[in-house]
Formats: structure tokens, sequence, C-alpha cells
């Protein structure tokens, strides 16, 4: 299984948003606390609304909590 492009810091935030749990994030966002798990570990890229809904639990920019790394391969149209 490929590694997810998109790498997030929603764990770190969490902990300098006063130790947020998974639960609360969760309950803030209006998802499970499994989603949350997931997103965390890289095993489920979030839609565009929820890594909004996220970024504005922590009041900052959706840039500021996912990165999407894209593949050199894939720049440009797949042409180097």
């Amino acid at each position: 299984m490929a590694e997810s492009p998109i790498s997030n810091k929603v764990r770190e935030m969490r902990f300098h948003s006063g130790e947020m749990t998974q639960q609360e994030l969760a309950e803030i966002v209006g998802v499970t606390r499994q989603t949350i798990v997931a997103i965390e570990k890289q095993r489920y890229s979030p839609s565009l609304e929820l890594a909004f809904r996220i970024a504005r639990a922590f009041a900052c920019g959706v840039e500021d909590v996912f990165r999407f790394e894209q593949d050199p391969d894939t720049t440009n149209g797949g042409t180097k």
C-alpha cells in the first residue's frame, strides 16, 4: 500500500492546544474519534471540508495542518 501524499500535524497541534484529546477534536469537527486516529496515522485523507474544520478548530489555515507532498515524477504533468 502506497503512503498517502498528504502529511499532517494534527497530533502535534492537539498537544499545542492545551493537550486536546482525540475525542475532543472529534466532537468539535463532527466525526468519530476513530476518524481522528486514522487521520493522525495517515491511514485516511480527510475531505476538503473536514480539513477546513480541523484547521478552524486550531484557529489556523489548512496549510498549517496539512501538507501535500507531491511526487517529483508527477510534477508538470509527469515530465521532469
